[in-house]
């Protein structure tokens, strides 16, 4: 029976080393009492398993492990699942918006790596994503940014999902990116 117990136990260590966090920000507050100041610790962590899924979470403790545990916790409940192309990059440029934070997210070539600043790096190399370019413009406070990056990441689609949304074949919905090259 003890037997059975570690190899539960390993099979959960197992399933959970398939994601990455990485820790985007922590936030010392203090707050004054009569014996001094009681220190508290806020952690944003973004997971994801470099395939595609990916999630954020918030975690607040008076110990920085404790925070960090709580907010990784919370990032696997709220995992969602980016199309990308080639495994790679994405498939169209989209913005996102929260609050102040603006971000605007890019394709690019193979080759081209993560140009991002921050927060955006983080959710990128989580996800898997190898090529882009991101810029963000607005409040540079990590919680918007990676929620801005988020809400554009939601935006993103592939062009399997548009063509069964409209019930065509994706070859009638992708333009012959040859083709489109204008000739004088």
């Amino acid at each position: 029976m003890a037997k059975e117990r570690s190899d539960r136990k390993d099979n959960r260590e197992e399933k959970d080393s398939e994601f990455i966090d990485k820790l985007v920000h922590i936030n010392r507050v203090a707050k004054v009492v009569k014996g001094g100041k009681r220190f508290g610790f806020a952690a944003l962590v973004v997971v994801g398993d470099q395939k595609g899924r990916v999630g954020f979470g918030h975690g607040k403790a008076r110990e920085v492990p404790e925070a960090v545990r709580k907010a990784t916790e919370g990032a696997k409940r709220v995992l969602i699942r980016v199309p990308l192309r080639e495994g790679r990059t994405l498939h169209h440029d989209i913005d996102g918006r929260w609050g102040a934070g603006k971000v605007t997210l890019r394709t690019a070539p193979a080759g081209t790596g993560v140009i991002a600043g921050g927060p955006m790096r983080a959710v990128f190399e989580a996800v898997g994503m190898a090529d882009v370019v991101a810029k963000s413009t607005g409040s540079s406070n990590p919680y918007n940014m990676v929620r801005a990056t988020f809400e554009a990441l939601k935006k993103q689609t592939s062009p399997r999902s548009v063509a069964s949304r409209r019930g065509k074949k994706v070859s009638d919905i992708m333009r012959n990116r040859t083709t489109d090259v204008v000739t004088d």
